[in-house]
């Protein structure tokens, strides 16, 4: 089939039928073949003359599956090709089929697709893939996210998976614009270009008698025990003075949004916090970590209520709060920067929490933040 014969013709001349042929094919290579009778390969195949230059040539990769079927190391066969193990080992990654399998002449086939310019763009060729992406989108979901499950979705189909950084050049390049003009709008940063990535820094007083960072459990920072949460505030147009109140939980990134209806006063954040948090059980409030904010200043009286500690991070050091700051960018995705976020009632929150915490997670396996949640609760129970 690599050489150009139809998936039919190879099946006669090894005496096998179709739906075998085209079952060890989907099995082994996994390349995109064509409809109708003839069923060969629907990208050009590999040209028989050999290549110059450094890459593999067809002796070299059938020494690398000889290699392979004796079972002796990378190592080995690079020497006996004269490559490094490296080249060998990306050889075999790139060019193996769904189930692990080595053919010499499916790699080839696939090395020499892969090298051909200018390449085919997979959103330009596929709309409904586009429809998929475009409705993700406009959920708040995440370009690398939405390439996570469809990896997830697609199992072992290749030409099903779409990378991130495909989706960013959609939305980008003009060139390569397969995808709706305004879709970088859904975007949190709302950018319609790239930007590079630069420090920012805040600083704000705290009281002298707080508990810091460096004294939090040595038990928060890898997440194998649930319960320790960081909180922040997202503000609103200066103008407003509006803000709305976040918690996620480190180890399930479940969310809890704090409704501000007025100030942001300490009092009205505390008070929001400990009713917020008095329901959930003893130990999933173990810990409360919070930027610098004279907001928290009425942390004792949080710490009292819930009877769990309330730890600072360092000056300018927000990043110490991860979770916190990504989570809070998602959800710029509905509270606009610059905008009054007064206007959003508690009913809103709770859609907007509830939403973000059915949303898919690639740090918890895709599996949704409500989800690992309920997986605790379950095992209190």
């Amino acid at each position: 089939v690599c050489s150009g014969a139809s998936v039919a013709s190879a099946c006669l001349l090894v005496g096998a039928s179709r739906m075998s042929g085209d079952a060890w094919w989907r099995q082994s290579a996994g390349m995109r073949i064509q409809a109708g009778r003839e069923g060969g390969l629907a990208l050009v195949p590999a040209p028989e003359q050999e290549w110059v230059g450094d890459k593999l040539t067809a002796l070299d990769r059938d020494t690398i599956a000889a290699g392979l079927i004796e079972q002796v190391s990378l190592t080995e066969i690079g020497r006996r090709i004269g490559r490094h193990a490296s080249t060998v080992s990306r050889e075999v990654k790139r060019n193996s089929g769904p189930d692990g399998s080595y053919y010499p002449s499916v790699a080839g086939a696939k090395a020499f697709e892969r090298s051909r310019r200018p390449k085919p763009f997979m959103l330009a060729q596929d709309p409904q893939m586009c429809q998929r992406i475009e409705a993700w989108m406009d959920q708040g979901w995440s370009p690398r996210l939405i390439s996570e499950v469809l990896k997830r979705d697609a199992g072992g189909d290749h030409t099903a998976w779409v990378s991130h950084e495909t989706i960013y050049q959609a939305l980008y390049v003009q060139a390569r614009g397969s995808l709706r003009a305004d879709l970088h709008r859904q975007l949190s940063t709302k950018r319609s270009a790239r930007r590079s990535r630069t420090a920012t820094r805040r600083g704000t007083s705290i009281y002298a008698e707080a508990f810091t960072i460096s004294q939090r459990p040595a038990e928060v920072a890898d997440r194998a025990v649930p319960g320790h949460w960081e909180g922040d505030l997202i503000l609103g147009g200066a103008g407003s003075g509006s803000a709305i109140g976040t918690l996620v939980e480190r180890s399930t990134r479940f969310t809890i949004l704090l409704h501000l209806p007025g100030r942001h006063t300490a009092d009205a954040v505390a008070a929001a916090m400990i009713d917020a948090m008095g329901g959930l059980p003893g130990h999933l409030r173990r810990s409360i970590t919070w930027d610098r904010g004279s907001e928290l200043a009425g942390y004792r009286d949080i710490q009292l209520a819930l009877k769990t500690p309330v730890y600072f991070c360092d000056p300018h050091s927000p990043w110490q709060r991860g979770s916190n700051e990504n989570t809070n960018r998602l959800l710029r995705h509905w509270f606009e920067k610059g905008s009054d976020l007064s206007l959003h009632t508690a009913a809103d929150l709770r859609r907007v929490q509830d939403s973000l915490n059915a949303r898919p997670r690639p740090t918890l396996g895709l599996k949704t933040p409500a989800q690992a949640l309920n997986e605790l609760l379950d095992q209190a129970a």
